[in-house]
């Protein structure tokens, strides 16, 4: 008899926290996650990480969508492509943003959250 099992759920700490040390098993520098929860409804954390090239971003894009999917979360969407240098993946509550490094000094993006609480940085 084939037992069919409902993917474990995990929260959004569980699901930042994989996406933090999954990208940073794969070479990936600077990541941070920020707490977003006080400042918009629409998602809880932040994943922002650093590759070094364009095809370290391709690959990290792909290991983090193998890993997170493996561990049971759903991929809403993906935008941006790595030749722009940044890619971002939506989890729905954690949102995953990959830069190279160029792109992430041009956007600043944590600059733009400078008052959302670091709750995991990896260098």
């Amino acid at each position: 008899m084939t037992q069919i099992h409902d993917p474990v759920r995990l929260t959004p700490q569980e699901l930042a926290r994989l996406a933090a040390e999954t990208a940073a098993d794969a070479m990936a520098t600077d990541i941070q996650v920020l707490d977003l929860t006080r400042f918009t409804p629409f998602f809880d954390l932040f994943v922002v990480c650093t590759a070094d090239n364009t095809r370290q971003l391709r690959a990290l894009v792909t290991h983090l969508s193998e890993a997170l999917d493996e561990a049971g979360a759903t991929q809403l969407r993906v935008e941006g492509e790595p030749e722009t240098g940044w890619v971002i993946l939506d989890y729905g509550s954690v949102v995953i943003h990959l830069f190279t490094p160029d792109q992430r000094s041009y956007y600043r993006l944590e600059e733009h959250w400078a008052s959302a609480p670091r709750v995991l940085v990896i260098q």
